[in-house]
């Protein structure tokens, strides 16, 4: 054969291969149309994924308030709800948190926002403001309320209607002292209460001495009963106004109950009963009267030394 027609067959095949190669490829995009598209947006994905999230400084909360707030509300949403926010539902209406992550040890788990508690008669009590609680505390307190607290207060006549929020979920040593032990106030773990709020209008405060007293203690006497700690009125000073409750675990199942249902002060037949009777005041002021000028008995007058020689030795003057 000769070289000329040897070299045309050469170019042949390579001109069919440089023309094939493109509908190939053509052909194999028309057969997978979306294959590039989805690889694109799933990487596209996965870079939105790493990329982290900037909240503007302005809008950013500071380290002791991001404790109150959940690590994620697409968590939250998306978690599925725990045996013990199964049981709450049936008891009081809330919000689940999730996960609470505040500075060092401050933080809980299956917290929720307590807002409403729904007595065995359907009767809403106002949680107010609502308190962020671990779900077993904000149990507790919505069966104490629905068993003990509401069923005592029919002496009263008109029915509760709301529980004041003194403090919840706050990530803080005790007393907020400053480097004190961790309170279970950090925990979620505990909720101090002012006082009760009545159908008409009436509040009534569980430190409030004019309240009336048999009702406090048994308040106190059914709190003590539910909880791990109460302190009150009589327990370190900062819980004068306000009880605290929480569900601290100690060793051995040890409670402390700390609280004096105080008495009211003496009414005014009380206070004339003390004072004494006429008869007596007036001997007492007989007694304690003030004595006449004139009769002042004057001091005695000091001794005179005797006469005595210059040189001789001086003489004992002896007194009465």
């Amino acid at each position: 054969m000769k070289p000329a027609v040897v070299i045309a067959a050469v170019m042949a095949v390579v001109a069919a291969a440089l023309v094939s190669a493109p509908v190939a490829a053509a052909a194999q995009d028309a057969a997978q149309p979306d294959a590039a598209p989805a690889a694109k947006t799933a990487h596209a994905h996965a870079n939105a994924r790493l990329q982290p999230v900037v909240i503007p400084e302005e809008f950013a909360p500071p380290q002791e308030a991001y404790a109150s707030f959940p690590e994620s509300a697409a968590a939250a949403a998306l978690a599925r709800p725990s045996a013990c926010q199964l049981r709450l539902a049936k008891l009081a209406v809330f919000q689940a948190l999730g996960t609470l992550v505040g500075p060092g040890e401050c933080g809980a788990t299956d917290a929720v926002l307590l807002q409403t508690i729904i007595l065995a008669n359907d009767a809403k009590i106002a949680v107010t403001p609502p308190a962020t609680l671990r779900c077993p505390m904000a149990e507790q307190i919505a069966s104490w309320v629905r068993d003990d607290v509401s069923p005592s207060l029919v002496q009263f006549g008109p029915p509760l209607r709301g529980l004041d929020n003194f403090d919840s979920y706050e990530c803080r040593g005790r007393n907020r002292v400053r480097a004190a032990q961790l309170s279970e106030h950090g925990r979620a773990d505990a909720l101090d209460v002012r006082d009760f709020k009545l159908a008409d209008g009436r509040e009534l405060g569980l430190t409030e001495v004019n309240v009336d007293k048999d009702w406090r203690e048994k308040i106190r006497a059914s709190a003590c009963a539910r909880f791990s700690t109460v302190l009150g009125p009589g327990s370190d000073g900062y819980h004068e106004e306000h009880i605290h409750l929480d569900l601290a675990e100690r060793h051995n199942g040890y409670k402390l109950c700390e609280w004096d249902v105080r008495e009211p002060p003496r009414p005014a037949e009380a206070r004339m009963q003390a004072q004494p009777s006429s008869d007596e005041a007036s001997a007492q002021d007989e007694e304690s009267a003030a004595i006449p000028p004139d009769e002042v008995p004057l001091p005695r007058r000091r001794p005179l030394a005797a006469n005595l020689p210059a040189n001789g030795p001086a003489k004992r003057i002896e007194r009465n």
